[in-house]
């Protein structure tokens, strides 16, 4: 898979998501998902916190919010507030990131981040588990 496929447009790591894990890992009915997503841009997500309100990423004019000359937006600020207070990410010094290294770069530098310490496996940022192992981490919390 590309790796740009695994960035959402607000920042987010798709690689590291509840959603895209259960999927890849055919852990749906284990954890009780009736579906997966296999990453936002793949599937053309229109997410109801970034893309729905969003008439440049709508249209595809821009890719990522830190194309926007309104950059960072309200919305995007309110959700960069939740996932900044539940898992002790930014999604906004996610977006810088990705600015300045590139997309590639960045997804790398992720998939390093969420690999279990313990068995190699995957963490997943929202359940700050491995989805192999169930070794409980955080990578987030230095």
């Amino acid at each position: 898979m590309k790796s740009e496929y695994l960035v959402g447009h607000c920042g987010i790591y798709c690689g590291a998501c509840r959603t895209y894990l259960v999927l890849k890992k055919d852990l749906l009915k284990i954890k009780g998902y009736k579906r997966g997503c296999k990453g936002c841009i793949l599937q053309n997500k229109k997410c109801a916190f970034i893309v729905r309100d969003c008439p440049q990423l709508r249209k595809k004019e821009i890719e990522y919010c830190f194309e926007c000359e309104k950059f960072p937006c309200q919305n995007l600020k309110r959700m960069d507030n939740i996932y900044l207070t539940r898992y002790n990410v930014s999604l906004l010094e996610n977006l810088k990131k990705i600015k300045e290294v590139g997309v590639n770069k960045w997804v790398g530098e992720q998939a390093i981040l969420y690999t279990c310490p313990e068995c190699g496996g995957e963490i997943c940022v929202h359940d700050s588990e491995c989805y192999d192992c169930g070794y409980k981490y955080n990578p987030n919390i230095t």
